[in-house]
């Protein structure tokens, strides 16, 4: 199994095409930093909700060290 669902990369693509048609012909942001700061602070919440508050599951679920995730929740204001 591949590990990039298809369903979120069209997802990407359908929302950057959508952006860059938004912009009317002003200059982008960073589309790296853009994208990873609007997609890593949800990512965060959803693993922590899925592992029920449990940062060491919600770790494991990102596939990140405890002290990453602790860290970048630090970084996002997250509890």
């Amino acid at each position: 199994m591949s590990h990039c669902n298809n369903h979120i990369a069209d997802a990407v693509v359908r929302t950057l095409e959508q952006y860059f048609n938004d912009l009317d012909g002003e200059n982008p942001a960073p589309v790296y930093d853009m994208v990873m700061k609007c997609v890593e602070r949800p990512l965060l919440q959803f693993a922590l909700e899925r592992a029920n508050g449990n940062q060491s599951i919600a770790a494991k679920l990102l596939g990140i060290n405890r002290n990453t995730l602790r860290r970048k929740l630090t970084d996002f204001d997250l509890p």
